[in-house]
């Protein structure tokens, strides 16, 4: 599938129906008086965030999305039928921004959430208001309130437990194939991957997990340079990082030149992304044969440890291609998920206890279909 990860579009609500002017016509009430009913209220716009997308290419092309209008009122003080609301689904993780001021409206990261992006224009008000001591015969009525429009900029920042990151070519493909059903490109060249994408980790009766593939970041990502700012952002969303660094003799620079650059980009673009968990994975130790090779592995280890004093990284050895290491690595990335996930837990229930509320654990709405538009309360409508 095509990943696209921004776009925009424009949502508008409908328009409050017009109130009725009307007068009640019975059978021996000759001045019945007014009874024209109310407007009904034009449709809502509303995102949803749902875990069953995970790109916005569904929105592409489809520039404008737009609500029904109310019915207008009807006599015997009969209020018009109000509009559907018009939902438009989205992928966990979507950020809205104002189009015209870049100011961010909101963050829909919970898998249910749901934003109201354009309220319905209230339904006009019948004649029926406008009777009076002096005036009980009004033709007057009120025309529906109209809709808001606004244009909005949708960005998909993928969720993910795990993050991969590293130089191009450094195997987070390929480890992303090798440890889930996900099937990435991959070459033996740098870029090979331009787009983020998802592989989820089976652990059995355990559970799950979820690895994100962020394209080969270069040195400069943090201005931006090779796309580094709409790839950086997909790490802001990760759990924890697992940092790739090729053992390919054929390298230029050493790993842990290699690891200090990309160190830098992160802290460059969001210092917070530095304290983040760490995993450091050696990949391609297949390449290595002799003792020599060998020697070099426990150095690079050494260097990378007390590069990380503070931190003390996990440093952990893997060949994608022969699966050397691929069950350890598993087992550590699951123990290290559990520990963050329980220490989360905890963080949470001290801050619910500060303020005197239950702590409650519950599960995410079930939801329902695939389909990206639909109204509720009505059948499913757009235009563009």
């Amino acid at each position: 599938m095509r990943f696209i990860d921004e776009t925009v579009i424009s949502v508008e609500s409908g328009k409050g129906g017009d109130g009725a002017a009307t007068f009640r016509r019975e059978r021996f009430v000759p001045f019945g008086g007014p009874d024209g009913g109310d407007g009904g209220k034009g449709g809502d716009v509303v995102l949803v965030a749902t875990n069953q997308l995970n790109t916005l290419l569904s929105l592409r092309g489809r520039s404008h999305f737009k609500a029904k209008s109310g019915q207008p009122g009807r006599s015997r003080n009969c209020t018009g039928a109000g509009a559907a609301t018009l939902t438009i689904k989205v992928p966990t993780g979507t950020r809205v921004i104002d189009n015209e001021t870049g100011e961010e409206i909101v963050d829909l990261v919970e898998h249910g959430q749901v934003w109201v992006a354009a309220k319905g224009g209230l339904g006009g008000l019948g004649n029926t208001h406008f009777k009076s001591s002096v005036n009980q015969a009004p033709r007057k009525f009120s025309q529906g309130k109209p809709g808001e429009l606004k244009r909005l900029r949708l960005e998909l920042i993928l969720m993910a437990d795990v993050g991969l990151v590293g130089f191009p070519n450094a195997g987070k493909s390929t480890l992303v194939a090798s440890l889930s059903a996900a099937r990435p490109k991959i070459a033996d060249y740098p870029f090979t991957t331009l787009a983020p994408s998802l592989g989820v980790v089976d652990m059995g009766v355990e559970g799950q997990f979820v690895v994100a593939d962020i394209p080969g970041l270069v040195r400069g990502a943090s201005e931006g340079i090779g796309l580094g700012h709409q790839f950086l952002r997909h790490v802001r969303r990760n759990k924890m990082l697992l940092h790739l660094l090729s053992m390919d003799p054929t390298e230029e620079e050493t790993p842990l030149e290699r690891y200090k650059a990309i160190r830098d980009e992160l802290s460059a673009f969001d210092a917070e992304l530095t304290t983040r968990q760490e995993i450091i994975v050696l990949t391609k130790c297949d390449l290595l044969f002799s003792e020599e090779d060998a020697q070099k592995v426990h150095d690079v280890k050494k260097e990378l440890c007390s590069e990380g004093e503070q931190r003390k990284p996990t440093v952990v050895e893997i060949s994608s291609a022969t699966r050397d290491g691929l069950q350890n690595l598993k087992e550590i990335i699951w123990t290290c998920l559990n520990e963050l996930n329980q220490s989360k837990t905890e963080q949470i229930k001290e801050e619910l206890k500060e303020k005197g509320v239950a702590f409650l654990l519950e599960k995410p709405p079930h939801e329902e279909g695939t389909s990206i538009l639909e109204e509720r309360g009505g059948p499913s409508e757009t235009s563009s």
